[in-house]
């Protein structure tokens, strides 16, 4: 019984580390489900800057649970997207929405 929490436990810290590569290794980084309306709208202020960004579409992923714990851990919500800007957590769709009608989103670059 004690295995399967200790194995859960021990994926955690390659997690940790696989998204923290992630995060690092682009300047936009989206984690992202493919037919989330909110993830779709994050990618869009990207699209209409004509700035380039990696979506990691969670959906297609065996390790999206453990991804999403992680994100959970790092930014304090797991739901999707999770929009990271030169490693920096903006929040999620709505958040960078309005970031890109303010001009402010423009700016971070």
């Amino acid at each position: 019984m004690g295995s399967v929490s200790s194995t859960k436990k021990s994926n955690m810290p390659a997690t940790r580390d696989l998204v923290e590569d992630l995060i690092a290794k682009d300047t936009v980084v989206i984690f992202s489900k493919i037919q989330c309306p909110y993830c779709k709208m994050a990618k869009q202020a990207f699209e209409s800057l004509k700035k380039p960004y990696t979506a990691i579409e969670l959906d297609n992923r065996e390790d999206a649970q453990d991804i999403q714990d992680v994100l959970a851990e790092i930014t304090g919500a797991r739901t999707v997207p999770r929009v990271f800007l030169n490693g920096q957590c903006l929040g999620g769709g709505t958040d960078v929405k309005k970031l890109f009608e303010s001009g402010e989103l423009e700016k971070k670059f």
